[in-house]
């Protein structure tokens, strides 16, 4: 039973990390810089 304790709370902070990491790492476009274009 520890165990499965144990599982379900890193599954929980597994979960939260990723959303949190989803949120923070810039799916957002970026504009290209043309000067470094060759």
């Amino acid at each position: 039973m520890f165990m499965v304790i144990v599982l379900a709370a890193l599954s929980v902070v597994a979960v939260a990390s990723t959303i949190a990491a989803l949120r923070n790492d810039g799916y957002r476009q970026i504009p290209t810089d043309r000067t470094r274009l060759p």
